[in-house]
Formats: C-alpha cells, sequence, structure tokens
C-alpha cells in the first residue's frame, strides 16, 4: 500500500495550485531544492510523474490532476477530523456558523431564536466568508455549518437542507435600457458587462474583479456593469439601483449545510432548531436529504 504523509499532500498542493516551484517554497516556508527532491520523491513512490517541468513553465500531469482533486479532499478531512476531535473533548465548544454578510435572507434572528432554547443550545460564533470559500470552511473544519446558495456554492461533500427558494434579479443603474422593463431573460442580457467574482474560477463575467456584493452594487451605480443575484441579496434595493426579474434564469436556494461526516449532537442539534424555524416562518422548504434526516433523528 502506498502512503503519503499529510506534508508531502501539503507540498504537492502547494506546487499545484502556483504550478511554480520557487513561489510554492516561499509559500510553505522551505528551500526550493528540498520542495524539488520531496516532489521526486513522492513520484517515485507512486510510481507516475505529477508535473511537466520545462525552463518556461510546470504543468500538471493527468495524475498530478487526479491527486490534486482527491489530494484536497483528503488533507481536509484529515484537517477537519482533528478539529472535530479537539472540539467534542470541549463541552464549551462553541457552533461556528459561516456566511456571506447580508447572505441570510432574513431568516438567521429567528434560526438563533429557535437555537437558543435547545436545551444543549451552545454559543454561536459568526464567521464571514468572500464568494468562493465557505463550502472549504465546512469541509476543512473551521465551520461547523454554513448557509451557502445554490447552485452557486459547491455542495460535494456536504449535507444541505433548502431553506428559502427564491427568484433572481438583475440590478442596474436605474438610468439603463432594462430599469423600465417589468421582467426580462436571460437572452437580454447578452453584450451585457457581468462581475468577475475574486476567487472564483469560471464564470460568464468580463467586468471588473468584485469581492462581495457591496462591491458589485457600487460599481453597478456607476454604471460599470451589471449583475444577477437571489432577489434577497439586493434588498432593500439602494438608491439609485433598480431590480428586474429575470424570468428564465434558475432560482437559487439558500441552504443549511454541514460536512456529511458530522455526526455531532452539536451540528444535529443546530440543523433540528433551524428546519423547526423554517416551518415557522411559513417559507418553501426543499426536499429533505438522508443525512439531515439522520441528523434530526439524533436530536
Amino acid at each position: 500500500m502506498i502512503e503519503l504523509e499529510t506534508r508531502e499532500l501539503e507540498y504537492f498542493l502547494a506546487v499545484a495550485d502556483e504550478l511554480h516551484f520557487g513561489r510554492a517554497a516561499v509559500r510553505l516556508s522551505i528551500a526550493q531544492p528540498a520542495l524539488s527532491k520531496a516532489i521526486r520523491r513522492i513520484e517515485t513512490r507512486l510510481g507516475v510523474p505529477l508535473f511537466l517541468r520545462s525552463s518556461r513553465r510546470v504543468e500538471l500531469t493527468p495524475a498530478g490532476e487526479a491527486l490534486r482533486e482527491h489530494g484536497r479532499h483528503a488533507l481536509n478531512a484529515v484537517g477537519a477530523a482533528v478539529r472535530n476531535a479537539r472540539r467534542a473533548g470541549d463541552a464549551q465548544a462553541h457552533l461556528r456558523l459561516v456566511i456571506k454578510p447580508g447572505g441570510d435572507a432574513g431568516l438567521l434572528s429567528g434560526i438563533l431564536a429557535g437555537y437558543a432554547h435547545q436545551p444543549d443550545a451552545r454559543r454561536v460564533d459568526i464567521l464571514f466568508s468572500g464568494p468562493a470559500d465557505r463550502s472549504d470552511f465546512l469541509r476543512d473544519g473551521r465551520a461547523d455549518v454554513g448557509l451557502l446558495y445554490a447552485p452557486f456554492d459547491d455542495l460535494d461533500g456536504l449535507a444541505h437542507e433548502t431553506l428559502y427558494t427564491e427568484d433572481r434579479v438583475v440590478i442596474v443603474p436605474s438610468g439603463h435600457r432594462l430599469a423600465g422593463r417589468p421582467a426580462v431573460r436571460l437572452a437580454d442580457l447578452e453584450g451585457e458587462t457581468l462581475p468577475r467574482w475574486k476567487g472564483v474560477p469560471g464564470g460568464d463575467g468580463t467586468g471588473p474583479e468584485v469581492a462581495d456584493v457591496v462591491q458589485m452594487l457600487h460599481m453597478i451605480t456607476v454604471s460599470r456593469m451589471i449583475g444577477v443575484l437571489p432577489r434577497s441579496l439586493v434588498e432593500p434595493v439602494p438608491d439609485g439601483l433598480v431590480c428586474v426579474p429575470v424570468t428564465d434564469a434558475p432560482p437559487s436556494r439558500l441552504v443549511l449545510a454541514w460536512n456529511e461526516q458530522d455526526r455531532r449532537p452539536l451540528v444535529a442539534s443546530f440543523v433540528a432548531a433551524a428546519l423547526t424555524a423554517q416551518i415557522r416562518s411559513d417559507t418553501p422548504r426543499g426536499p429533505n436529504t438522508a443525512a439531515t434526516d439522520a441528523a434530526v433523528a439524533a436530536t
């Protein structure tokens, strides 16, 4: 059986991310020759090349691509296991909830109030993150539960429950050609400048890079772009902007998510409270996942 140490995975992933041995060595705070030797040792043990090296560039081989994908999940799982083991032994551990600023569709106060009445309720620490890393907070154990938006956030490896479903709107300046329309279709947005989200690869955006909704709304106000978002992220609509429903855009779902391997009562109790608060709020609810049922049954 071939085994890799977590430190070796960290070395490999640093080079895979940077595609440059020098930058990866700086990131890891080790000497470049030592890093190069470690990568060669990993390749020898696996029996396959992980990188194609030339004087100008470093590229991943198919084997390297596979190890990057699965190795990152493995490293995150180890980190989460260590954090959860430490927290399981701490009877006073707080529950950590990760969200984007304003990304709760107005439900968070009710959820927290409901959870506070649970007999095993803990203090809830709220963590704010950027547009691209909330899922990683849950996978690597930095957070216990999170409010994410589907289909935008990556739910791979996460159990989740839909709390709220809403339409999407295009946000434009009040003088924009679409501002007076009662509704638009995605085809009506062709030729418009959309944002590039910081840390989010791909996408259709060709406009300036933005890190959050506040930055995007500012850029829309000065007519540098338009944006398409779940309605709740824009309300109340700032002065000078108009929201127009996009009738054929897939709906957005606000979901409560947690690591699918996490069976702790700490998490199950919060999930149960959130579902109860969601039912009382009379908002649409998506189908249960098997993991949700197991988590709720454990309370």
